[in-house]
């Protein structure tokens, strides 16, 4: 197991999320079955690095967030980490949804789980956007141009045609950006985007 800078408690809550999510699994498809061989890496850990990306923040929205990654991961670690930030999951698919309620409720930690379409949520005016394995950077923008708040930070992990995305984006989008390398696949980033303009 990847050694991660969080308390036994946190640990026991990570563990408690992994545990449900081999047990719902099989029935949801939550992640890729063969994934879960190495759901602590691939999953867990990839997500805890997106939250050590973020700054100063109250308000987190992760979107389209499927099994809960990166959403619930960040909610459980800034249980700890930022008692007085505030966690938003948006995701059209119920029973996805009733997986992550039940998480959230089996792990004690506040984070609100709203069942809809990313584009029918008011806008959130969050601090932080993460989405992960859910559209193009090109279609992230639109999400985080509509969620963001003007000074917010978008948090997008991408896989290794990130640069080719980025060309992409660039043509309808102005952006700030710095690229992070991933900690657990070494094609992978975390592009942390600022700035978000239509071109």
């Amino acid at each position: 197991m990847t050694e991660l800078n969080v308390s036994r408690e946190t640990l026991e809550r990570l563990e408690k999320y992994a545990t449900l999510l081999r047990k719902w699994n099989p029935k949801i498809n939550l992640v890729s079955p063969k994934s879960l061989d190495d759901l602590w890496s691939r999953h867990i850990v990839d997500s805890v690095q997106i939250y050590e990306q973020a700054e100063h923040f109250e308000t987190w929205t992760d979107i389209g967030s499927g099994g809960g990654f990166p959403g619930l991961v960040c909610a459980i670690i800034g249980h700890e980490k930022n008692k007085r930030a505030s966690f938003t999951l948006i995701e059209s698919d119920t029973r996805k949804c009733v997986f992550m309620k039940e998480v959230v409720r089996t792990t004690g930690i506040e984070c609100a789980v709203i069942n809809d379409r990313i584009e029918n949520v008011p806008p959130m005016g969050s601090d932080i956007l993460s989405a992960r394995a859910l559209t193009s950077l090109n279609g992230l923008m639109s999400y985080a141009d509509f969620h963001l708040s003007k000074q917010g930070l978008a948090l997008f992990p991408k896989g290794k045609n990130w640069e080719e995305e980025v060309r992409e984006a660039r043509q309808e989008w102005h952006f700030d950006m710095n690229v992070i390398k991933s900690v657990t696949d070494s094609q992978a980033v975390i592009l942390r985007v600022k700035g978000i303009q239509r071109v």
